[in-house]
């Protein structure tokens, strides 16, 4: 098994450390590459205002989310003090003791390695690989310090060749500053507004659809973020064809799986800080939360209307007498273009020709699949049925 270490302090991420990122795995035919963002870098100091550990670490899970391989550690973040290089490869030792391990840097941390913290003892557990930017002066560096290396102390060292991206930690702080960068993936992007950070300034209570699309994205994992999309456009169009406010659909699309991620313990908690009221069953099912827990945070922190409001807080159960905008964000989840279930082609039919039958069916499909699968349905869920087939008794 053959293991890369990958440190850095990531003040923020950057497209830059992903492309370095898959050009090692590459290079190295790493069946693992361990993202490790430090804690207190011995050979540089943290710029004043640098965000806090913990803040790094997520903007690190977002920037690599996704990425096949790639795994974040916190390992350094853990420990007390500097992260030496020499604790981590040895703690990764520990963890992998039969795996070939690969220290990645750059060219001017290699230029400096023999003066690091037990330098031998580094070379000896992992052998080295060096990202080759092409830079001038870097190959008479490379004809100089290998040698040294190998003989001083039995270094392997293989230079993995990157073709360079004009993209530095430094620079898009700047820019960032100055409001403007497309070196972050969007999630990044997304959490650096919300969180204020690097001196921006968002008004996060004033956002159109465009502004606020980053910032929803940094609230999800990778592989939830095309259905996201999808359901803003699905919402868009049917909010279009059925004289629903485009912008107020497209906004609660964007948010409607804000707090999706979250475990049970951090549904509870958001629940009782939010003071929301839980019935038996949502007590004990997580995937019922985040409509309530979603729609919650996207009034306290985005200011949404109370249309929007409702529209997130019904969109997994629906409920009776579902106002329109409600039931186009429910249905927009239900058929957005990334879903694909036996049925759907003539559930989109149905929506399309009319808002209630295409949620009647919506509705029945749900309950049927459900009891397929011996689970509960939701009494909501029941009541919105129900309502639209004008009967106080269906489901009983």
């Amino acid at each position: 098994m053959r293991i890369g270490i990958y440190g850095g302090t990531f003040n923020p991420p950057h497209r830059g450390h992903v492309h370095a990122a898959q050009a090692a795995q590459r290079a190295l035919q790493l069946d693992k590459l361990l993202i490790v963002p430090d804690n207190t870098p011995p050979h540089k100091v943290l710029p004043a205002g640098s965000p806090s550990n913990a803040q790094r670490l997520e903007m690190v899970r977002l920037a690599f989310d996704g990425a096949p391989g790639c795994e974040v550690s916190e390992i350094e973040l853990q420990r007390e003090g500097p992260s030496y290089s020499v604790d981590t490869v040895r703690q990764v030792r520990e963890l992998y003791p039969d795996a070939e391990l690969w220290l990645l840097m750059g060219s001017d941390m290699l230029e400096i390695l023999p003066a690091w913290r037990h330098p031998r003892l580094i070379m000896e557990m992992a052998q080295i690989a060096v990202f080759a930017r092409g830079d001038a002066g870097e190959q008479e560096m490379f004809d100089s310090m290998l040698p040294r290396l190998k003989a001083n102390f039995g270094a392997t060292v293989q230079q993995i060749p990157l073709e360079p991206l004009q993209a530095s930690s430094s620079g898009i702080r700047a820019s960032l500053a100055a409001g403007k960068t497309d070196l972050l993936a969007e999630p990044v992007l997304g959490y650096i507004l919300r969180e204020q950070l690097y001196g921006t300034r968002t008004d996060l209570k004033h956002l159109s659809p465009e502004a606020l699309r980053p910032i929803a994205l940094s609230y999800l994992r990778h592989k939830r973020i095309a259905h996201v999309l999808g359901t803003e456009q699905e919402a868009a169009a049917l909010a279009g064809r059925y004289g629903v406010d485009v912008t107020a659909a497209r906004i609660g699309a964007l948010l409607h799986d804000c707090t999706k991620k979250l475990d049970m313990e951090a549904q509870l908690a958001l629940c009782e800080t939010y003071g929301i009221a839980l019935d038996d069953m949502e007590r004990h099912t997580p995937k019922l939360l985040h409509a309530k827990t979603g729609a919650a945070l996207a009034r306290d922190v985005f200011g949404v209307s109370d249309a929007v409001y409702e529209a997130i807080r019904w969109h997994t159960t629906g409920k009776a007498d579902m106002t329109p905008l409600e039931k186009v964000l429910y249905l927009a989840d239900y058929i957005e273009p990334t879903r694909n279930f036996p049925g759907v082609d003539a559930l989109r039919a149905a929506v399309y020709r009319d808002l209630d039958e295409g949620l009647a069916l919506g509705l029945e499909m749900t309950v049927q699949k459900m009891a397929r699968d011996g689970e509960k349905v939701h009494e909501k869920t029941l009541e919105a049925l129900r309502f639209l087939k004008g009967s106080s008794t269906y489901g009983t």
